[in-house]
């Protein structure tokens, strides 16, 4: 009764009652501090000035929101498949966690209608809602806990927007994914792989595949061609190169993560 009442009050009086429609709306209960959400819709083309020469927006709940949601994946993953290996797990964990898919979900619950951005048309922009989806989590792990936000990303969002068997059975061929890209893009493709049992990860082999000659992934497995496969799942995965190193930022800027993997071979 009472959570009906305040739903009620929350949604129909007071100057945030936009707000509180949009959280009740799209994840279906009413925030307990709702400056929290107002903030994760914040990108930072449009950062808010609040003096001293400091600036606030959405990306310290967004660099939360995805460590929040990457360990209930993680959860989720290592329940729903008792008898799969890490390198499975981490394959559909990495598809589910995507930016592609964040973005699509983002968009389904209506998140995109609500960011607030000035961003122009480039390749950050095509980010902008899966980020704030990301900082939407980190907010609500703030704002009520990690188990209710466990609970709203499973049973709720995943449960709604997530086709899980569409995950399953898309391409995991990452290696012919790749060759394809640079075949179609124009850039040389290398795998140079070595039988090393010497190696940390103690696999036997180790690959590192290099796109015009530049080293943009590493990989080690039990045989040649796992070793390989890894390293070209590793190219989608890569999140940043060092600052001076301006080639390989041009090349991963192009290859803008294999088009977020192909746009998951083309859905």
């Amino acid at each position: 009764m009472f959570n009906s009442l305040r739903r009620f009050v929350r949604r129909r009086f007071g100057q945030d009652r936009h707000f509180y429609c949009a959280i009740d709306d799209m994840f279906g209960f009413i925030p307990h501090n709702i400056e929290l959400y107002k903030l994760a819709l914040i990108h930072k083309s449009a950062s808010v000035d609040i003096g001293d020469g400091r600036h606030i927006n959405n990306e310290r709940l967004e660099f939360l929101g995805d460590a929040v949601i990457e360990s209930i994946t993680s959860d989720f993953l290592f329940i729903e498949f008792a008898d799969r290996d890490e390198g499975f797990m981490t394959q559909i964990r990495s598809k589910i966690v995507s930016r592609q898919s964040l973005n699509s979900i983002a968009s389904k619950i209506g998140l995109d209608r609500h960011v607030i951005s000035h961003a122009t048309g480039n390749i950050t922009q095509k980010h902008i809602y899966g980020d704030a989806f990301e900082a939407m989590m980190g907010a609500i792990y703030l704002d009520m806990g990690y188990d209710f936000a466990n609970r709203l990303l499973i049973n709720d969002i995943f449960g709604r927007y997530l086709n899980l068997d569409d995950v399953l059975m898309s391409e995991t061929d990452f290696k012919s994914r790749l060759i394809e890209w640079c075949q179609k893009n124009h850039y040389s493709v290398e795998f140079r792989t070595t039988n090393d049992n010497s190696s940390p990860s103690h696999l036997g082999f180790v690959s590192t595949v290099y796109v015009d000659g530049i080293p943009v992934g590493h990989g080690a497995g039990d045989s040649k061609k796992a070793a390989e496969q890894q390293a070209s799942f590793s190219v989608s995965q890569s999140q940043s190169v060092t600052p001076d190193d301006e080639a390989s930022a041009r090349l991963l800027d192009k290859l803008d993560k294999l088009d977020r993997s192909a746009h998951d071979k083309s859905c």
